[in-house]
């Protein structure tokens, strides 16, 4: 007999559905499982067989053949157990051939008969083409997201085995948990001094303007950076449902509702290979770029991580996405993110001031671990110096990140109404609409082309950032000289760094 059941697999952050098909013949008792299976996929027939007999089941002992189509596309995981149990008890005869019609199954079996969550459940829920969804019940709230309605759980194969066969009803889902309001753990009340870094820092958040700290040693370049998902408002429905899609697919874990609605920090260590900022490894799992979807990837110490990894950063600065090419096929992940980094001038930390131990050879070889696209790539690059004494021992009257945040907020919706969910995603029309120069400010500009102090691509982005200044200040229509000049001291590169 020959059962069909609905499922699907992860191939990066997107779902694939899958079509399990088992069939039931007579021969000597095997178990084979075809169309591209890896490794955890063909071990399904030791974790399906126990789980089977375990829920008090029968396992036919005649010749299986489970085929999971299409055939094109590589399987992997130990989500298609659910589908591959429930097939195989169609296939056998122990449940009528209409029990699964138009339901989907997902979730990984134990060998005592239990359901369990996968990674990528919201992706793989997605992608089943079923009326109807039947999950682990640790990850029904995931699954609600995309699923609506149209969701069951349960916690052991018995249990579905009885609402299959229509002894019992479906368990009832478990309700869903009270959203509780985060509340952030770091202050830009905490912060004494810096008031261009502050400054800086606001019209980052606003614009989506990605930036650079550069300073000696405890001026205070971290935390600065660690603030700046704080001031960031909360996420659009559609990006909150792309960065839980992420997170989903990398296996991080989700908060209470499933849904990410504040924007994610992701701060790897400097040690970072190329493979894990971008993604790209054996199972094509999102990297540390992705999973900073929609919020901050901050990478501290930029000086001392691989010139390779940074440089293959470029394209998701520029574009937002991240296609991770192979030999098996060309994948996507999405990695639009807020990259906030922070280094030393030179390998000692004094730049060039006093006490600086570094020779020429030495400050040259660091400058060059940061490649000139690279660099070109951030809208902001500020030079933080250790604050005043006095600064520091006056804590009061720092503004707090509340009201940093809401003219952060204001701004966004200006954005919104100009069709992008931030200044820096302005390209060259947008820009001639919603960014239109005085005819001081193109005087400005053109003398810093004809010099040589800017490129094509940094004219760009001191217009998008001159339109986050100008939309912090009045939001007047027309951008000035003073903007222009305000975000070119934004973007100036000290010579202590860029040489």
């Amino acid at each position: 007999m020959l059962a069909t059941i609905r499922s699907a697999t992860l191939v990066g952050v997107w779902g694939h559905p899958v079509f399990v098909e088992v069939h039931v013949a007579n021969g000597l008792p095997t178990f084979t499982v075809v169309g591209l299976p890896d490794a955890s996929c063909r071990e399904a027939r030791d974790r399906v067989r126990s789980a089977i007999t375990s829920s008090r089941l029968e396992w036919p002992m005649h010749r299986v053949t489970v085929n999971l189509a299409p055939g094109d596309v590589h399987k992997a995981g130990a989500g298609l157990d659910f589908s591959i149990a429930i097939g195989l008890l169609i296939a056998s005869g122990q449940l009528s051939g209409d029990a699964a019609e138009d339901v989907g199954f997902l979730g990984e079996v134990g060998l005592d008969g239990s359901i369990r969550s996968v990674p990528g459940a919201l992706p793989l829920v997605d992608a089943i083409k079923a009326n109807t969804v039947v999950v682990s019940a640790d990850d029904v709230e995931v699954a609600r997201l995309v699923a609506g309605g149209h969701v069951r759980a349960v916690r052991t194969l018995r249990e579905a085995y009885e609402a299959l066969a229509k002894n019992s009803p479906w368990p009832d889902l478990p309700l869903p948990p009270k959203s509780v309001a985060t509340k952030e753990s770091v202050d830009m009340a905490d912060i004494s001094g810096q008031p261009f870094a502050r400054w800086g820092m606001e019209v980052a958040a606003a614009g989506g303007h990605h930036m650079l700290f550069v300073g000696p040693p405890g001026a205070g370049k971290t935390m600065l950076s660690r603030r700046l998902v704080g001031l960031l408002p909360d996420l659009t429905p559609d990006m909150a449902l792309e960065a839980t899609r992420v997170h989903s697919a990398a296996g991080l874990p989700l908060p209470a509702g499933g849904l990410i609605t504040r924007p994610p920090m992701r701060a790897p260590h400097h040690s970072a290979s190329m493979a894990s900022l971008i993604g790209g490894t054996s199972k094509c799992r999102p990297g540390e770029a992705s999973c900073a979807t929609g919020g901050v990837l901050f990478l501290d110490e930029l000086g001392e991580f691989a010139p390779s990894a940074l440089d293959a950063l470029r394209q998701p600065l520029e574009e937002g996405m991240i296609r991770v090419s192979r030999a098996k096929g060309t994948i996507e992940h999405p990695a639009r993110f807020l990259l906030v980094a922070a280094m030393n001038p030179c390998p000692c930390g004094a730049g060039g001031e006093t006490g600086c131990r570094c020779n020429s050879a030495a400050v040259t070889r660091y400058q060059r671990r940061l490649s000139g696209p690279f660099v070109d790539r951030l809208d902001i690059v500020i030079h933080v110096d250790c604050p005043d004494p006095a600064d520091l021992l006056d804590v009061e009257g720092n503004e707090c990140s509340a009201r940093i945040a809401e003219r952060v907020r204001q701004v966004r919706e200006l954005s919104h109404d100009r069709g992008v969910n931030c200044n820096s995603e302005l390209d060259g029309p947008q820009l001639e609409e919603h960014a239109p120069l005085s005819d001081a400010a193109v005087k400005v500009l053109r003398k810093a082309l004809t010099d040589g102090r800017m490129t094509a691509r940094g004219l760009r982005r001191v217009r998008s950032v001159a339109r986050t200044i100008r939309d912090l200040d009045d939001g007047g229509e027309r951008i000035r000289d003073i903007d222009v000049l305000a975000a070119m001291s934004l973007r100036s590169r000290p010579q202590r760094v860029i040489s």
